[in-house]
């Protein structure tokens, strides 16, 4: 993705067909105006009783290095996770786990790292607390006193995001592993009361060519995830 993707009219499909989660990023800030552009947009996301129960706090330049280090240094010390809501990777079963294991083979494999290997999937493990290298990254909060049925609402809010990024030329990667040292963070942005953390997302622009970004996944095929009816 590229500033000439961003002047070429997209349609949704070209978005969803576009849209990877990328992990290699330029060390190049997007224009504010921009950020404001992108951000007021993505608040059409629609929501069950028009609650917009989303609330998100977008950490850029002195912040953003200085929660990286915080959350760095936190994880070398030990850091114990503190996420309110659970992780949508745990207690997975059967073919979801299945698939959870697919990707993490996919991700390793194109890094060169063996399973086995514990030391360097720590290491790649790591560079979600220093959102890979991404200039921005959004901490998406919702009320603490919600649950499963609201956070719909938040992934619609997201893929809505990720969609006007794309048309914008720029890429993101979206992390449940940002949720889970919220104090850090809480340090850094004013979430707002009562709010707990339940994903982040790293953005700007894309490092084309990092051998990182390469890294494909498969969807499953239409009958093991759709059934029509007649």
């Amino acid at each position: 993705m590229n500033e000439q993707t961003a002047q070429t009219i997209m349609s949704v499909s070209q978005a969803l067909a576009a849209r990877r989660s990328i992990r290699g990023f330029q060390d190049r800030e997007i224009a504010p105006e921009l950020l404001e552009e992108i951000f007021t947009k993505a608040a059409l996301a629609p929501s069950n009783c028009n609650t917009q129960p989303w609330h998100v706090n977008v950490v850029s330049g002195e912040a953003r290095q200085k929660l990286e280090t915080e959350l760095m240094a936190g994880l070398a010390a030990g850091a114990k996770p503190g996420f309110h809501f659970k992780p949508g990777d745990m207690d997975l079963d059967g073919v979801y786990k299945e698939r959870q294991y697919d990707c993490a083979m996919r991700y390793y494999g194109t890094m060169g790292i063996e399973r086995s290997d514990r030391e360097k999937r720590n290491w790649l493990m790591s560079k979600n607390w220093q959102f890979f290298g991404a200039p921005h990254v959004a901490f998406i909060s919702m009320p603490r006193t919600m649950a499963e049925v609201n956070a719909i609402d938040i992934g619609i809010y997201l893929q809505t995001l990720m969609l006007l990024l794309v048309e914008h030329g720029l890429a993101s990667c979206p992390q449940g592993a940002l949720a889970v040292f919220p104090d850090p963070v809480k340090a850094i942005t004013p979430i707002p009361e009562g709010n707990e953390l339940i994903v982040g997302l790293s953005f700007g622009y894309e490092a084309v060519g990092e051998q990182i970004n390469k890294v494909t996944m498969e969807r499953a095929p239409l009958g093991d995830t759709v059934t029509f009816t007649r």
